[in-house]
């Protein structure tokens, strides 16, 4: 699933979008979609592309196996077993090496801005999509 601490900032920010649409999109079963978007109060849509026909249209690939199980994952993994013991820890239940991103789409259709994540928690900054938003507005 996407970075839920991006999708839990994006919410909590809504207001800033004003009245532009906001959707996550993943690939997971709708079940599992779903449960994340209720778990985490997410007001959007979490729209579930299985065959990712939009992750290859806006040219998100799949990260290398040292960027998403390397030493940023490892010590990740530590703070879960520190907290939580090792039973805080689940087997990855979709493709951990698929990439993600954050698009906006301007009202004219043409893409006005994207950030291409170069590993699974890789976001821009909410103010950074905030600004994107505005600016295409403009």
């Amino acid at each position: 699933m996407p970075c839920a601490a991006h999708a839990v900032a994006v919410r909590d920010r809504l207001d800033d979008f004003g009245d532009t649409e906001v959707a996550l999109v993943t690939f997971t079963g709708l079940a599992a979609a779903a449960a994340y978007g209720a778990e985490r109060h997410l007001p959007f849509p979490v729209l579930v592309d299985a065959d990712r026909d939009a992750y290859r249209a806006f040219g998100l690939g799949r990260g290398s196996v040292w960027r998403v199980w390397g030493a940023k994952a490892a010590h990740r993994y530590w703070e879960i077993i520190r907290a939580e013991g090792i039973a805080g820890l689940h087997r990855p239940t979709e493709d951990p090496l698929q990439l993600g991103g954050d698009f906006v789409v301007a009202p004219d259709g043409r893409l006005a801005y994207g950030f291409w994540g170069e590993g699974p928690d890789d976001r821009p900054s909410v103010d950074e999509l905030v600004a994107a938003v505005r600016q295409a507005a403009a």
